[in-house]
């Protein structure tokens, strides 16, 4: 069967609409496309860096300004970063993106595979070919989930950098995507691992916008466990992440940041509890 030129041309206009990558907006998405309860955004526009996508919150660098304007209470935040990672991985599981946890979102893992109460944002990483991907399908996409710990359903987003495709070094634009609570503007920071492609560059070398760099086997083969009660996976040389990073104290001081770390329970205790147990317990001898 021989079709005709105007068929043929039909089909080869759907076949460019369908595999056609969204356009990536030079600033991030508007207030009035995305807002939710806010009857105005609370963000930080930068004059002196046009070219930045993401925007910091006038009252706090780890919320969005366009979904919050306040940040949260101690035990609210724990408790909604705890759902903003585990909506995160189960997303990301089930559409196929390689993604793996980083920085102090590493750190936590490491300690007792579990955020660290006093840290107000989350890092993950993803490989170029599920940069790629992202971008391609899943830019400005929302994920409503049902968590047993709310009465209501919560909706994240995926939002990606209009830079993200770029290679190369960009302080204003180190951020390739983020998944955003777009109930409480919390969020979580998503970079890429990019193959360092210049003449010079030492065989196997990977690096990251930020000036991150690590070598191919730091990285994978990728580890699997758990965080936040979700299959994760994580660098194969962890340790070796962690102490360059942070100091190889990180992964033995039992005392930061006002907390005290209690082996036997494995959980990070603030100070505050501590002086308080201890004052109840002397009053009572």
């Amino acid at each position: 069967m021989r079709l005709s030129l105007s068929t043929l041309l039909c089909i080869w206009l759907f076949l460019q609409r369908a595999t056609a990558h969204p356009v990536l907006q030079p600033r991030m998405a508007d207030f009035g496309s995305v807002r939710t309860h806010l009857d105005r955004p609370h963000v930080n526009g930068n004059k002196k860096q046009p070219n930045k996508y993401f925007q910091e919150s006038t009252f706090h660098q780890h919320y969005d300004g366009r979904f919050a304007d306040r940040p949260l209470k101690y035990d609210e935040q724990s408790h909604h970063l705890s759902a903003l990672i585990r909506t995160y991985l189960l997303t990301m599981e089930s559409i196929g993106a390689e993604t793996w946890l980083m920085h102090g979102t590493l750190l936590g893992w490491y300690w007792n595979r579990r955020i660290m109460p006093w840290d107000s944002d989350l890092d993950v990483m993803i490989s170029e070919t599920s940069l790629h991907f992202l971008a391609a399908y899943h830019n400005m996409t929302m994920h409503t989930f049902t968590l047993p710990r709310y009465k209501t359903r919560r909706s994240y987003m995926l939002e990606m950098n209009s830079h993200c495709l770029e290679n190369g070094l960009d302080k204003q634009n180190m951020i390739d995507a983020r998944w955003i609570d777009t109930d409480t503007g919390l969020f979580i920071d998503i970079t890429t691992l990019r193959r360092n492609d210049t003449a010079n560059s030492e065989p196997g070398l990977m690096v990251v916008k930020d000036k991150h760099h690590y070598m191919y086997d730091d990285i994978f083969p990728l580890r699997q466990s758990t965080f936040e009660g979700i299959p994760v996976s994580i660098p194969y040389a962890y340790p070796d992440i962690l102490a360059e990073e942070y100091g190889d104290e990180s992964l033995a001081a039992a005392d930061y940041q006002h907390h005290h770390y209690d082996a036997e329970k494995q959980i990070w205790v603030p100070q505050a509890v501590l002086s308080s147990s201890a004052f109840n317990d002397d009053d009572k001898t």
